[in-house]
């Protein structure tokens, strides 16, 4: 029987490859980490393991004159990864157990990138009061740690697409002045609403302190990483589908999405981070395809090539479907013209990707 580490480095080959699709879609920028440090919060979530596997890339790469020294930080609310034990091991990458509500002990570094949030909708209704102090009190923490600190490069605050609420079909694609359709006080408020606070103060304290701030709006990000138990629609889709059971919608399929893969989004996110535009946001994902959850889900099983079909069930959860937003579709071409964005991996090939790395790691607990 192999053991853990046997099992997790098998399970490293797709994100060492996404790892790879960044620097490679950085180019020239890479070398802006060259001898820096960074702090990552939330490094143990899906945008946070992706991220530290491409600094890990990036070091054993001969692109650098220096490595970069990584510190790592999170609550592990919902548990350790695999992957945590074997960064422990390598040169160059701290990893720490930190509140980032309660602890203020921060490293001297060049760069922060605030990724500690809950992100998927089951997860932070079930953690509301944690999402919003995450949002609010762990980034002012932050935000403070910054002003005046010469050390400090850059500071990366992942905000949401959620606050854009449900636009209406003038406003889709959705570019980033759309000041939003929002439910303040809906069971998806906590998560919505903490980032637009957020948002407001990254665009203040910029203002007022010049502290150097950027913030990322994401578009439903995809890949390997993300755990088959994470809840959102593409895993629930392929957990059904290893299962060998047909997948089940808990709506009428019909509201629509774009979906981004991961190495696409990081690359975007490090674009941002390494830009001069202090205090705006930008739009991360793919304009297209914009594709119903009913489409969707044929589409996974076709990338399974499994006999399965789709069912469509009731959700026990009244709430479910509560300000669940009918489409959300970026306009990226903020981000194409400021940044030189340009995602690449189609959302067939994403999914097979994805599909793959799920059933390579079929016996991990990771997922």
């Amino acid at each position: 029987m192999k053991n853990m580490q046997e099992i997790h480095l098998e399970s490293d080959k797709e994100l060492i490859e996404n790892g790879q699709l960044v620097i490679d879609g950085l180019d020239h920028l890479n070398n802006k980490f060259s001898g820096k440090k960074v702090l990552i919060t939330g490094a143990a979530g899906f945008l946070g393991t992706q991220l530290a596997y491409y600094f890990d890339c990036l070091n054993n790469s001969n692109l650098l004159e220096k490595p970069i020294s990584v510190y790592l930080w999170d609550n592990f609310i919902r548990g350790y990864p695999d992957w945590v034990e074997i960064f422990k091991t390598k040169e160059n990458f701290f990893i720490q157990k930190k509140d980032i509500i309660i602890d203020s002990d921060y490293p001297e570094v060049n760069f922060i990138i605030h990724a500690a949030s809950i992100a998927s909708p089951i997860f932070y209704r079930k953690y509301p009061i944690e999402t919003i102090f995450s949002n609010i009190t762990g980034l002012k923490n932050l935000l403070d740690f910054s002003v005046n600190n010469n050390s400090i490069e850059s500071v990366l605050f992942f905000s949401t697409s959620e606050i854009y609420g449900d636009p209406d079909s003038k406003n889709i694609p959705t570019k980033e002045t759309y000041r939003g359709n929002v439910s303040c006080t809906g069971p998806r408020a906590c998560y919505d609403e903490s980032k637009r606070l957020g948002e407001t103060l990254c665009v203040n304290y910029h203002n007022i302190h010049k502290v150097p701030v950027k913030i990322a709006r994401p578009f439903n990000n995809y890949g390997p990483g993300l755990k088959l138990s994470d809840r959102r629609v593409i895993p629930d889709f392929f957990r059904d589908i290893i299962n060998n059971e047909n997948i089940v919608l808990l709506s009428d399929g019909s509201a629509t999405r774009t979906f981004c893969y991961i190495s696409d989004a990081i690359e975007g996110y490090l674009r941002i981070l390494l830009s001069d535009h202090n205090g705006e946001s930008f739009n991360i994902g793919r304009e297209f395809p914009e594709i119903s959850m009913l489409e969707l889900a044929n589409k996974s099983i076709e990338v399974s090539k499994k006999p399965l079909d789709v069912e469509y069930k009731k959700s026990k959860d009244v709430e479910y479907l509560s300000d669940n937003p009918l489409r959300r579709c970026p306009n990226i071409d903020k981000a194409k013209k400021l940044l030189n964005f340009n995602p690449k991996i189609s959302l067939l090939d994403g999914l097979n990707r994805t599909y793959n790395y799920y059933l390579s790691n079929i016996n991990t607990e990771e997922l």
